[in-house]
Parts: structure tokens; sequence; C-alpha cells
């Protein structure tokens, strides 16, 4: 088979372990971004999906044999994430059309298929958990749909299979994250030992007692090698968790014993890290230039509203993976050593101390 990639949003949380996993397997990857950072054996790509002629140009004497789309824009409004998502996905796949097509095109997208988009996310008629994919989509305008069609409609001109993913909130590691729980949990722990604040849970009594479960970057990236490579896997849409389940009411004090802390008791009331850590870049910044932290820039690394989105919801959040599993895919990821393996890389490449 041959083995040449592209992955799309490689400076991403996705795209980097997607990458990683990739050269790891002996393919050829070319990795775009907007800003490229240095990774072993990747080829960079520089281009702003949002620019047609520029990203034709970028991609124009390409040939992979697969695609990997793990990017998005963040927007205002839902509306607005339609129009620049999907358009994103287009001009990628128009560019790709002046080389030969490739073989199959994956598309990362995530949970808000079934609880919608941040302006109605978790609101209304939900279907019931663990979410299936046979559940397919809310009465409702969802970017990811837009991506979807777009996928889809590329596909079908170009003779290309696809697969669509969808993670619950993603463990890894990037910079200029703008949905990165792991870090801004990392960070926020060690604002707490700073300044001496309680390490209190953030979110909803829901979130705290109920069952949930997540999807390490790694996890998604074999997850995405798996069904590039897995004929069974073609033009399949897929939920891809860890493969456990925990409540936030044990993993909070796991996460708080790794940085020392005792977990603060939790009383159900909300208190979103957005308004905790809203005056603490100062702090951080103190922080950084003491203990020579590679990035001063506390907004650089932390996403508290993203993280409050998430464990802010009022229903219960557990994702089904029979699918993937009854077609052969049988990689695990405990999320507790998840979370320490992302701490222990913050910690050696100097982003908390």
């Amino acid at each position: 088979m041959a083995k040449t990639a592209l992955v799309v949003g490689a400076s991403g949380i996705v795209g980097r372990a997607t990458s990683a996993l990739l050269v790891e397997e002996g393919w050829t990857v070319h990795g775009l971004a907007r800003r490229p950072v240095i990774q072993p054996g990747l080829v960079p790509v520089v281009a702003d999906l949002q620019d047609p002629e520029a990203t034709r140009a970028a991609v124009k004497d390409l040939a992979p044999d697969v695609v990997f789309i793990t990017t998005w824009l963040r927007q205002a409004t839902e509306a607005e994430n339609i129009r620049v998502n999907g358009a994103m996905v287009r001009n990628l796949l128009d560019g790709l059309r002046a080389g030969r097509p490739a073989r199959h095109v994956a598309l990362v997208t995530g949970l808000k298929h079934y609880l919608g988009p941040f302006e109605a996310y978790g609101k209304g008629r939900l279907p019931q958990t663990p979410f299936r994919e046979e559940q397919g989509r809310l009465d409702v305008e969802n970017f990811y749909y837009a991506q979807e069609d777009e996928l889809f409609a590329a596909a079908a001109r170009d003779g290309s299979s696809w697969s669509v993913h969808r993670p619950h909130t993603v463990i890894g590691q990037a910079v200029g994250n703008a949905m990165n729980m792991g870090t801004t949990l990392a960070v926020y722990a060690t604002l707490c030992r700073e300044t001496g604040r309680p390490f209190r849970f953030p979110g909803s009594s829901v979130q705290w007692a109920g069952l949930t479960d997540m999807t390490d970057a790694r996890q998604l990236a074999r997850h995405l090698l798996w069904a590039a490579t897995e004929p069974a896997a073609a033009n399949e849409a897929f939920n891809v968790v860890n493969g456990d389940v925990f409540r936030w009411s044990w993993m909070w004090g796991r996460i708080a014993d790794w940085f020392g802390l005792q977990p603060a008791p939790f009383d159900g009331t909300v208190l979103p890290l957005d308004a905790q850590m809203a005056d603490d870049a100062p702090v951080w910044r103190r922080i950084a230039e003491r203990e020579a932290l590679a990035e001063p820039d506390l907004a650089r690394l932390a996403s508290p509203w993203h993280t409050d989105a998430d464990l802010g919801r009022p229903i219960e959040v557990v994702t089904d993976m029979s699918k993937s599993r009854r077609l052969g895919f049988a990689a695990y990821q405990t999320t507790d050593a998840a979370f320490f393996d992302l701490f222990a890389r913050l910690r050696a490449d100097r982003l908390i101390p």
C-alpha cells in the first residue's frame, strides 16, 4: 500500500499526534498549517485554507494517498462557523483535485454532532446516551454537518473513500489550540499551587457525579490510521474514545495528587474557569519568567471557555464505540494515564514548572 499522507492542521493537538504516528509507521507525511511547527520527519506545507487560490498553490504538487483533516477555526456565531469551516474543507479538496485524487479522506469532528453547536450546546431535545453513530443529526445548524457535506460531495466527485471521526474531549499537547482541556487543567493546577487558591472542580453536579469518557490524541491517531487502511471502515462515521469511563469526582483527586494538591470539596456550585482565571495572565507571566518556561502567554496555553463548556454540561455524556470494535479496532487507553502522560510532556517541554 502507498503510504503518503497530508495532515491538515498538523500543528494542533490531533494533527501533531497523527503526524507523529504516521512518521513512526514509515509514512511520508506532509503537514499543512498556517504556522507550521517543526516536527521530526514532517514535510511542512504552509497554507491558509480560507484562501482558495493560496490553498490550491500550496497543495497542487502533492499527491497524498490519504488526507487527514484535523482543523477548524472558531468564529463568533454558528452561521460564521458554517461558512468558514465548510469553505476550508471545500477549498482544500478542490485544491487537491489538480493532482491525483486521494484514495481516502478522513475528517475529525466531535460530539457536538450529538450535543449541538456552542450556541445551543447541550440544550433542547438530545439523543440518549451513550451516543451511537446511527442517531444521526440534530435538527439544528451545525458546522460539523457542513464539513461532512463538503467531504461527501468531494468523495463522490473524486471517487475517494471517506471516514468521519467523532472524539469526545481530546487530551493532547499543542500550544495556541482553541480546545485544550488537558493543558488548561495543568495551568489551573499550577496557578492554584502558586497562589494558594483551592483546586476546585469548576463544573456541574451532573459532570461531577455522572459517568463520562475522553479521547487521548494518540488513541484518535491510531483510529484515524486504522480507518484509512481497513477496507471495512471505508465510508463510515465513527465515535472514538479511550475505552474506559470515569466520574470527575474520582478523576479530580487523581489530577490534584499529580500536582501535589488537595482537591477542594465540591458543593455543587458552578465556578467557571473563565471567571476564576480571568486575572491570572500576570501571575502566569511571573511564574514563566521565574521558572524559565517556554510560553509566558496564558492565553496561548489555556482555553478555559472550552473546558467550562465540557465540565458544565447539564447531562451525562458517554460514547459508544461498538461500531469500531465490531470492525476490528481494539486499541485502548486509560484516561488518567493520558492526563499524566500529557502533564509529564508539558513539564519536559518547559510549558509548566
